[in-house]
């Protein structure tokens, strides 16, 4: 045969070669209230995390990662989104639900073909019409939102957090429903609550139920999305008492309950990675592992919420450094190469991400994350597009290097010509320079500030047309 008329085949065959491998699957995994100081890979001291420091090692770790908002809720509808929580109504936890003319990942996804799983904690509506452990108040009729109703074609999930250790006890109750006994107030699953109470670990009952679907998902040879939400660390906090025999017995009583929920959870995600070995598809599994928000207490430690933010300010609740940047690692070997990148990322990223992976156009609206392979891979070093933030009065603006604070300590009061009028408060950071935010350069940078105070209201202002239902229509 003619040595050009077979290189021609060749080269015409390799467009269908490229669209006959097989889809790539898709983990997102999240601890809850993990601060950016509390893993071995971001050098705690004593948390022992082994599996996660070895992902770390293995795949790309996320030095300046920023979860959607300073709280649960919000950053979990990011995730599945791409969007700011305050376009489609969940502004902090327990309030609101994910709409049903979002379009989240389980929902794009399972149409096209993709098995669909999610476990562990929701916090994005209530599981039933008529009940919600938060009480009468969360609106349950109103709030009704399931994982089912979301697009996951599996689930194992409770509405809120619950204890991180025997969560059935009523001594470690989250709520007066599980302290009466309630079941509902727990975990259901595919819809029911569950018959019998579990006891044990939280994390590792969530991941019993996670491996069977990648298994099921695996022998059927049908691409996968699972989303994998642990509880831990957040309240309440009941240390595991294997880990805390094992490596905290020196370590006083709520230490060694806060650092032992965690080697758990990393006890959990080493299951994870040993079963997709196991399966012989992690060259083929995009698997992500972050927080959702910084660390539990306000101004620090107390009880046994012990976390740490690490050199950064602020914690939960806060839209300083310490309340959203967390720690998160994405692993795909073969795929990504170990490296460490230092460009801003957050959770909106996802959606535009995993979409084109899988050349899935954008539909026409708003979107605050951004297609972040290119940085995954080494090949962009900027994000480019700013990152906004909101929660109550507060409003802030990342970019590749300066923050703009916005109305910290609420309205402040100057004379001017006409008197005393209110004026805005702003805060101005280089973050390459000054990462724990301790010099305000608002004044000493002017072009800087206006030019993100602009980008600040027109981010505000995008979004109050979304929430005002401009999206849908």
């Amino acid at each position: 045969m003619n040595c050009r008329f077979l290189l021609l085949l060749v080269v015409l065959a390799l467009p269908s070669l490229a669209n006959s491998s097989p889809r790539p699957n898709f983990i997102l995994c999240m601890a809850d209230d993990l601060g950016w100081g509390d893993t071995g890979f971001n050098g705690h001291p004593r948390i022992i995390t082994p599996h996660l420091d070895a992902m770390a090692r293995s795949g790309v770790k996320l030095t300046r990662y920023y979860a959607g908002a300073p709280v649960c809720s919000p950053t979990r509808g990011s995730c599945l989104t791409g969007r700011n929580p305050f376009r489609y109504g969940i502004p902090t936890a327990n309030v609101g639900h994910l709409l049903k003319d979002e379009i989240n990942l389980a929902g794009l996804l399972s149409k096209r073909g993709y098995a669909t799983g999610h476990f562990g904690k929701w916090h994005l509506g209530t599981l039933s019409a008529g009940f919600s452990g938060k009480g009468t108040g969360r609106k349950p009729e109103k709030n009704f939102m399931t994982p089912g109703m979301a697009g996951f074609g599996v689930w194992f999930a409770s509405e809120f957090s619950i204890a991180t250790y025997n969560p059935y006890d009523p001594e470690n109750a989250h709520c007066a429903a599980a302290r009466k006994g309630d079941l509902r107030a727990l975990f259901w699953h595919n819809g029911k609550p569950l018959a019998k109470p579990l006891s044990g670990c939280t994390s590792r009952m969530v991941m019993d139920k996670a491996l069977p679907f990648i298994t099921k998902a695996a022998d059927e040879k049908k691409p996968f999305l699972a989303v994998i939400w642990f509880h831990a660390p957040h309240l309440p906090v009941v240390g595991h008492p294997k880990y805390m025999e094992a490596h905290y017995r020196d370590l006083p009583d709520n230490e060694q309950h806060y650092f032992s929920c965690i080697t758990a959870l990393d006890a959990q995600m080493g299951r994870l990675r040993t079963h997709l070995r196991t399966l012989k598809i992690e060259q083929n599994t995009m698997l992500c592992f972050a927080s959702d928000n910084g660390p539990e207490g306000n101004p620090g430690p107390r009880g046994h919420s012990q976390g740490t933010s690490g050199k950064f300010r602020g914690r939960k609740r806060s839209l300083y450094e310490g309340g959203v940047r967390v720690p998160a690692v994405v692993e795909w070997p073969g795929t990504l190469q170990p490296r460490e990148v230092d460009t801003p990322c957050v959770s909106s990223d996802y959606f535009p991400t995993i979409s084109a992976l899988l050349n899935l156009p954008l539909a026409r609206r708003p979107y605050d994350g951004i297609n972040i392979l290119p940085v995954l891979e080494g090949t962009q070093q900027k994000r480019g597009n700013p990152i906004g933030f909101r929660f109550g009065r507060d409003r802030t603006l990342v970019d590749d290097r300066y923050k703009l604070v916005h109305n910290k300590g609420g309205l402040k009061r100057r004379r001017s010509d006409n008197g005393k009028v209110p004026v805005a408060e702003f805060e101005l950071y280089d973050l390459r320079a000054d990462a724990s935010e301790t010099r305000n350069i608002a004044e000493k940078s002017p072009e800087v500030t206006g030019r993100m105070k602009r980008q600040l209201a027109a981010f505000m202002k995008s979004c109050e047309a979304s929430a005002n239902g401009n999206d849908y229509r």
